[in-house]
């Protein structure tokens, strides 16, 4: 029951949160800023989490702390995008209000409450780790931190490379193929993935920690099939059509490959 009290006020707390941001995307007309608290909410619920939990102290801290630097810095990347954009919607979003036409106002709730559904789902791995009452440490959790600090690390710079290439103005309607953007077209969600994968072996040292494998599955097949790498493919094949498919020809989708020569 205890366990069932800390799922339920994790989800409370995040369909008020995107109760909130629906009524702001309202305000402002930018659906966008959805992704932000996407990634908000994690912290939020690592948190209610910690705070809720009767597991080691130390594990608690440790996710946490993971959860905390990786959904601050993701968030705080996509609010300064999103929102350094205020007036030009995000192409995907911009898709969705034509798809939807016929009632927008409601399917865009519902969009929005989905995505908290979705965090409290993806935090399975936090809920492990902390109702994990063992006394240490084990080399699951050690090698869960070491992988997503690798993870962490290769998503920042990919998303710098983005941002550096994009600041340039040089390269508008340029395709970005600097860096790892020239091995893998989505770097940056390779690296996501990656810090799932991370998640996933860090709640495997806890009992039943082996369920988390849901959330890299789940998470792989966001960007492979729904709203990461088609949505932003297709909005790239709109913007520059024959730069984008020539860099399709010759870059890996996803995981990082050396790059076909023309």
């Amino acid at each position: 029951m205890h366990t069932l009290f800390m799922v339920l006020l994790a989800t409370a707390a995040c369909c008020f949160i995107m109760v909130l941001i629906w009524l702001w995307q309202k305000k402002i007309n930018n659906a966008g800023i959805v992704d932000i608290f996407w990634s908000y909410n994690f912290p939020v619920i690592a948190l209610i989490y910690c705070f809720t939990g009767y597991g080691l102290d130390e594990r608690k801290w440790l996710i946490t702390g993971m959860c905390l630097v990786w959904g601050i810095r993701l968030g705080t990347y996509l609010y300064v995008r999103v929102l350094g954009h205020i007036e030009e919607e995000d192409g995907r979003y911009k898709q969705l209000r034509i798809d939807w036409a016929d009632n927008w106002p409601f399917k865009i709730f519902m969009f929005f409450q989905m995505q908290a559904i979705s965090n409290v789902l993806l935090s399975i791995p936090f809920l492990m780790a902390c109702i994990n009452p063992a006394p240490r440490l084990n080399w699951f959790e050690y090698i869960g931190t070491a992988l997503w600090i690798i993870s962490l690390s290769g998503e920042a710079i990919a998303d710098r490379q983005l941002q550096k290439f994009k600041s340039d103005k040089s390269n508008k309607g340029k395709v970005c193929d600097v860096g790892l953007w020239g091995w893998s077209r989505h770097p940056n969600y390779f690296f996501e993935w990656m810090i799932w994968v991370a998640y996933f072996v860090f709640a495997c040292g806890s009992p039943y920690g082996w369920i988390s494998i849901i959330c890299p599955l789940i998470i792989l097949y966001l960007l492979y099939k729904v709203t990461g790498i088609p949505m932003n493919e297709e909005q790239n094949l709109r913007s520059k059509p024959e730069a984008y498919k020539a860099y399709q020809q010759r870059v890996s989708p996803f995981f990082p490959l050396p790059p076909k020569s023309n």
